[in-house]
């Protein structure tokens, strides 16, 4: 199974001028090889780019992208690693959603396909990402 970002995803609902062809190219090339999934934190932020569940969902679908849960010991890394960030000086406090997703692959063994490698690279190196120009 390969975890799909938020990011990829918008990229391809909003055409994105700049990454639109490289997250379509890894969608279909990694659907070729993995399994492409999304989580509960994953699903809620795409949501912000729909007026209905039920346009999220069919979208959902129609990408080919399954839907799994969060393990409880991800949970609990996610938060974690989200209390290191801020004794670190992390400044933000609307990021907890990347530590979801960076553990919730940490915990499962899942690589990410994902253009925002920062905070998923310094927090839970053992994942491998799949970027653009990089693949650790």
């Amino acid at each position: 199974m390969l975890l799909v970002d938020t990011n990829v995803l918008v990229d391809v609902l909003e055409d994105d001028p700049e990454w639109a062809d490289w997250s379509i190219g890894q969608l279909r090339a990694q659907s070729q090889i993995h399994r492409l999934v999304i989580n509960p934190v994953i699903y809620s932020e795409l949501s912000l780019t729909f007026s209905t569940v039920e346009a999220l969902d069919r979208t959902v679908d129609e990408l080919g992208l399954a839907m799994i849960e969060i393990p409880r010991p991800a949970l609990f890394l996610a938060g974690k690693a989200f209390v290191r960030y801020r004794r670190q000086g992390g400044k933000k406090s609307n990021v907890l959603a990347d530590f979801f997703i960076g553990a919730h692959a940490a915990v499962s063994g899942h690589p990410i396909l994902t253009r925002d490698t920062r905070r998923y690279a310094s927090y839970f190196s053992g994942v491998r990402l799949i970027t653009p120009g990089l693949s650790t």
